[in-house]
């Protein structure tokens, strides 16, 4: 009797050690191997095209493009890959963008290494897989209140650049900026926008 074929992984975290330990644990399981690995979104995108894996696992925040939105570019590019988000990062928002994105489950890093195993597998089977406390809250939580300005000039914001700066990287007026940063600081609850980036990053929304 012919053994089926193994599922083929490609591992996507900026850190070359969570990459190395991931890959080992994994590894021990027969029918699991590691077919290549990424430390950036962009990269894990070309390396999705080239490898064709049948499953990533993919990390949220990373420097250049992001998890979520290297989701997108293999889901767009290799549809026959199933995405699996792994992440220190257990926020509803994060949750959300993954699954609009196309991720097909969403688990933290600090689960045991055969639940990660059999997460991998059920995604491979074309199944979803969501860490059920984070589903619970992000049900509780509901969808991302702000705009796609808002989020853009909240993140720009949160390292305290001024607005002109911010209104010359985004080509809208030093107005219009304050405008959407005065929205995005209500709909946060926030008193200030240093304060509404803070709000908004815990939950997941930028």
């Amino acid at each position: 009797m012919v053994s089926p074929a193994p599922i083929r992984l490609l591992l996507v975290d900026d850190q070359a050690l969570v990459r190395g330990a991931m890959g080992a644990l994994l590894e021990l399981e027969d029918d699991l191997v590691v077919a290549g690995e990424a430390g950036d979104g962009t990269t894990a995108a070309a390396e999705a095209l080239r490898l064709s894996p049948d499953v990533c696992l993919m990390d949220i925040q990373m420097p250049g493009a992001d998890g979520i939105a290297a989701t997108r570019a293999i889901r767009t590019s290799s549809p026959g890959t199933r995405v699996l988000i792994v992440t220190t990062f257990a926020r509803p928002g994060y949750l959300r963008a993954a699954l609009e994105a196309g991720a097909s489950g969403f688990v933290v890093k600090d689960a045991p290494a055969a639940q990660l195993a059999d997460a991998v597998r059920r995604v491979h089977a074309g199944m979803r897989v969501v860490d059920p406390e984070l589903a619970v809250a992000s049900l509780a939580e509901g969808a991302n209140p702000l705009t796609e300005r808002e989020q853009q000039v909240l993140r720009l914001s949160a390292d305290g650049r001024a607005v002109t700066q911010i209104a010359a990287e985004v080509f809208l007026s030093a107005g219009t900026v304050r405008n959407h940063l005065s929205s995005a600081i209500g709909k946060t609850g926030a008193s200030n926008r240093a304060q509404a980036a803070r709000i908004a990053r815990e939950k997941g929304w930028i």
